[in-house]
């Protein structure tokens, strides 16, 4: 049997010679559309069957070759499936993607979270540093603070009754024929006021009763206005003096006192004899207390020898009057 006519099988049986499959490039298909299977020219090919299903095998460690090792590619490539790649003497190993846990991919969203949780966390820690070592709170002491917490307290009732007053005001001045009439009641009173301190309007209220009653010594002038001084120091408002023969003159801030002949009193120019007696009005303890002082009028009097006779009145009446001067030079400041 000549090589032209058989064809070795590998099976040991001669296999006839047969039409041949085109030439071209070796393991192509026959790119005939009629052209049968290559693997049904062989009768003794078997039929082909799912392969069996076997469970995987843990795969061996493979141990690193040491230097001058000779490894079994063989071997490696029966124990793991892969026949590692040699390249320059070195092994080449592929790695395995399903066998280990993938790696998650960082967005760009997660980065920008985490950096402002990062910012965050750090201004939290510097502010509560800055708090914690804050040196003016630190430094100050129980009883400064309560004192600042009570100065705080006591500016904003004063403000308060500011802002009351003055809302008020203005509540006042918007109402129109009430806001004018409260502001000629005020302009009326102050008038009335400025009448009984001039002495044009008579007065009435409580006060005082002082008598001058001379003894070896007539009751000089300087003794009355010492008096006059004392209560206006206590709080006098109003005053007149009247002598003996029943004559009465207002006494105002203009007023001068000179002695006269026969131990009489010369008072704004009116001839006044005794006893002399001052009506005033005002607080009567207070004025009481003003005349007792020690070294005071009424010590001076009974020193001279002559007697000072102080009586309370709940109703003082202050009648006498004082005409107006007619000013020649003085203007009020507009």
């Amino acid at each position: 049997m000549s090589s032209d006519e058989h064809t070795e099988t590998g099976t040991g049986w001669p296999q006839p010679a047969g039409p041949g499959r085109p030439a071209g490039p070796a393991g192509e298909p026959d790119p005939r559309p009629d052209a049968p299977d290559p693997d049904e020219l062989s009768p003794l090919a078997p039929e082909r069957s799912a392969p069996p299903v076997e469970p995987p095998a843990r795969e061996p460690a493979v141990r690193e070759p040491d230097d001058g090792e000779t490894v079994d590619l063989s071997r490696a490539a029966g124990a793991g499936g892969v026949t590692p790649a040699v390249s320059g003497g070195a092994v080449t190993r592929p790695v395995s993607g399903g066998g280990g846990t993938p790696r998650r991919r960082v967005s760009s969203a997660g980065v920008m979270i985490a950096a402002l949780l990062a910012l965050l966390g750090f201004t939290l820690v510097v502010q509560l540093k800055t708090t914690s070592t804050d040196p003016t709170v630190a430094a100050t002491r129980q009883e400064d603070l309560v004192r600042i917490l009570y100065d705080l307290n006591s500016r904003e009732v004063r403000l308060r009754q500011d802002i009351a007053t003055l809302e008020e005001s203005q509540r006042q001045l918007r109402s129109g024929q009430q806001g004018r009439q409260a502001a000629l009641e005020e302009a009326t009173r102050r008038a009335d006021e400025l009448g009984i301190l001039a002495g044009t309007l008579p007065a009435t209220g409580p006060g005082l009763s002082v008598r001058f009653e001379a003894g070896e010594k007539p009751i000089s002038a300087s003794r009355v206005l010492d008096a006059v001084q004392e209560l206006r120091g206590a709080g006098a408002e109003a005053m007149q003096i009247s002598g003996g023969d029943r004559a009465t003159v207002r006494i105002i801030a203009s007023t001068f006192f000179l002695d006269g002949e026969g131990g009489s009193l010369v008072v704004d120019g009116r001839r006044l004899t005794g006893p002399f007696t001052i009506t005033v009005i005002g607080d009567p303890a207070t004025m009481r207390t003003a005349l007792n002082i020690p070294g005071g009028v009424v010590a001076s009097v009974t020193g001279d020898g002559g007697k000072l006779i102080v009586e309370d009145r709940e109703a003082a009446e202050v009648s006498a009057l004082h005409a107006p001067i007619k000013l020649e030079h003085a203007r009020p400041v507009s």
